[in-house]
């Protein structure tokens, strides 16, 4: 019985010990990822993604609120680089109830989108025709 105690024990401080090693190591893979939607990198984003999802077993989905280039979302910096590319390959990655959902600051993407005067963009073509 206290052989059970101690093992239990024991894999319950490793498992402490390697959780924020785990985290750091997503937010290292994730590190340049604003960089690449700015460049309109799509087969960079897509081997990034690819990458992020085999590794460490997470969607776009999963990562997407977490990541902020320079406050703004992924997509958000792809209409604001004018990214075609990486801003539509996010898009169509992006579950349609996300896509729809509020962002940080509260607003939509399609009402901050109309908000800048960006709706005759190629990626907001792509969003109207998703949502």
């Amino acid at each position: 019985m206290l052989k059970i105690v101690n093992t239990t024990i024991a894999i319950a401080a490793l498992s402490f010990t390697f959780a924020p090693a785990a985290n750091a190591n997503v937010n290292d893979a994730l590190a340049n990822i604003c960089t690449i939607v700015k460049a309109d990198d799509k087969g960079e984003l897509r081997k990034k993604m690819k990458k992020v999802q085999n590794d460490y077993k997470l969607k776009l989905q999963d990562y997407y609120t977490g990541v902020s280039c320079g406050g703004e979302s992924l997509i958000r910096t792809a209409f604001i680089a004018n990214a075609v590319d990486a801003g539509s390959l996010l898009v169509k990655k992006m579950p349609k109830s996300q896509l729809n959902s509020p962002e940080q600051d509260g607003k939509t993407l399609r009402a901050w989108i109309n908000e800048q005067g960006m709706m005759d963009s190629p990626i907001a073509e792509v969003l109207n025709s998703r949502i």
